[in-house]
């Protein structure tokens, strides 16, 4: 249908019909495609007095903030205050209470700002609680790690953060090292999938040189289940005075490298399941095989 200098004829015509199609259930976007009106303007009027259908509504859960946001602002709160309160954005409280009166003052600056670190506190609080609750949910869809899932993931953790083979640089062995003691742990139990006893094992911690080198040996030592006389010599970071180094305090331990000895032909299985891996996601792409 064509309409000229964004003037349509027989207004009536495509009122009569955008109304059949409103109580029908359609959606302002429909009825705009449908009749091809493309002027909201005048879209609003072809479908004036005729209330929208349920479904187009928008969601009303946060009906209750709205109005909780409005009681406030009426109490005088500012917007920092009312989001802090209430742990919503700022813009929605913009937007619920624009339409009230800039409210005077009912406190002094201190109680302020008193009651706006009271509420960021519980803003934070409640942001803590929903991140540990998220984190808590999808360690325990986890559940039981099969062999052949702890298998894979062990191939890719070594590939990520492991020695590799490199065409200059012939390194045909199997070396990990990281400062996540989680990290460590799930490595130890791949190797257990290959049978490769601790004594195949050359351990070495590498830490700042300030750090408490003999706790983070004993750490290390009783994670890996040896002694600690059984540790390679320690290897220390050297540093100039001036540094500031953020790395410090009981928790940090510094690094554990773990080298299995005569572990070229682990290296090449280790290599050879990447592949498969990559093989297996990007089936029509070669580029990465050896």
């Amino acid at each position: 249908m064509a309409h000229s200098h964004g003037k349509y004829a027989d207004f009536e015509g495509l009122r009569e019909r955008a109304v059949a199609l409103r109580r029908a259930g359609h959606s302002l976007r429909q009825i705009r495609d449908e009749l091809e009106v493309h002027n909201k303007e005048t879209l609003q009027r072809l479908v004036e007095g005729e209330p929208p259908p349920e479904w187009t509504k928008r969601p009303r859960a946060k009906d209750d903030l709205r109005q909780r946001a409005r009681e406030l602002r009426q109490q005088g709160w500012t917007y920092n205050q009312i989001q802090a309160e209430l742990g919503c954005s700022k813009s929605s409280v913009s937007l619920w209470v624009r339409d009230l009166p800039r409210p005077e003052p009912k406190c002094a600056p201190e109680e302020q700002r008193a009651r706006m670190n009271a509420g960021l506190a519980r803003l934070r609080a409640s942001q803590d609680r929903e991140r540990t609750e998220t984190k808590r949910e999808a360690a325990a869809a986890i559940g039981d790690l099969s062999g052949r899932e702890l298998f894979l993931l062990g191939v890719a953790l070594y590939w990520a953060e492991g020695t590799k083979d490199k065409p200059h640089a012939r390194r045909e062995c199997v070396e990990f090292v990281n400062s996540d003691p989680g990290m460590i742990t799930v490595f130890l139990a791949w190797l257990d999938l290959f049978e490769v006893s601790r004594d195949r094992l050359h351990c070495r911690v590498m830490i700042h040189e300030t750090a408490d080198v003999a706790a983070a040996e004993r750490y290390w030592a009783d994670l890996v289940g040896i002694d600690r006389s059984a540790l390679g010599k320690t290897v220390l970071k050297k540093h100039k005075p001036t540094t500031v180094r953020k790395n410090t305090g009981d928790t940090y331990r510094g690094c554990l490298g773990i080298k299995v000895r005569q572990g070229a032909d682990l290296y090449r299985r280790i290599e050879g399941a990447w592949y498969g891996i990559v093989g297996a996601a990007c089936p029509g792409d070669l580029s990465n095989r050896t």
